[in-house]
């Protein structure tokens, strides 16, 4: 891109231009760059969880001993849900309602208690005394999937810890919040076996998460060209 013209020469003459070319070029070349990388490991984590949601389930303490390992396994667990610690986590359906979901400790003889997020509901039903036929009592066996992620995702806002109100799954948080002295590590996201009542909804698993990247790639890379384009188009004027 030096148009036969040194480049001191060109800061020289166009400093300002080139100083506003170059590293926008080099700014958007780098983003695209970062687009094709977040691809890759998108594609990679994609291969996982369709591996290991293909998997049968395994009993969940079976997958105690390192539970990363085994994230977006399938699990079975046993116990009894203790309905009066439940906690509501702000979510959008996998169609775009709003709602919550119900995240409820499951209580087992012997073992450590579980976090399971038991499926959706929509935000009227956020009192638990709107769906009372979907509180199961007594003991309940399900299966459900293996997660560990409890991050707290760009732009977030803080969990309204006093008012049951949970944008994010803080898992430490949660415990406490719960009453819990300890917890199985991770939590379990239920299956799609249908709840008394309908409610709340299982199965809200992302199995494949979207892979939009390469088109933002491609787009950082077209503005790149386009920009180092004007700037040779800029320079090639002033000379004639």
């Amino acid at each position: 891109m030096s148009l036969g013209i040194p480049w001191p020469d060109l800061l020289r003459r166009y400093r300002v231009p080139t100083l506003m070319a170059v590293p926008g070029v080099v700014i958007l070349l780098a983003l695209g760059t970062w687009q094709v990388m977040r691809h890759f490991e998108r594609t990679a984590e994609n291969a996982v969880r369709a591996e290991r949601l293909a998997a049968p389930p395994i009993p969940l303490d079976q997958a105690g001993a390192d539970p990363e390992a085994n994230r977006f396994r399938r699990v079975r667990v046993e116990g009894r849900f203790d309905h009066a610690r439940e906690l509501r986590v702000y979510a959008r359906s996998q169609n775009g309602n709003e709602g919550f979901y119900i995240v409820t400790p499951l209580l087992r003889d012997g073992a450590l208690p579980v976090l399971v997020n038991r499926g959706w509901v929509p935000t009227r039903l956020g009192d638990p005394a709107r769906r009372q036929q979907g509180q199961v009592e007594g003991p309940v066996a399900l299966d459900g999937v293996l997660r560990t992620e409890a991050r707290r995702p760009p732009l977030a806002p803080e969990n309204d810890i006093a008012g049951n109100r949970w944008f994010w799954f803080d898992l430490p948080a949660m415990q406490r919040a719960a009453g819990l002295d300890r917890v199985w590590p991770g939590y379990v996201e239920a299956g799609p076996a249908p709840n008394p009542g309908g409610y709340p909804v299982g199965g809200q698993t992302q199995a494949q998460l979207p892979r939009p990247h390469l088109q933002y790639a491609l787009t950082w890379y077209a503005l790149a060209f386009g920009l180092a384009a004007i700037y040779v188009m800029f320079v090639r004027g002033k000379r004639n």
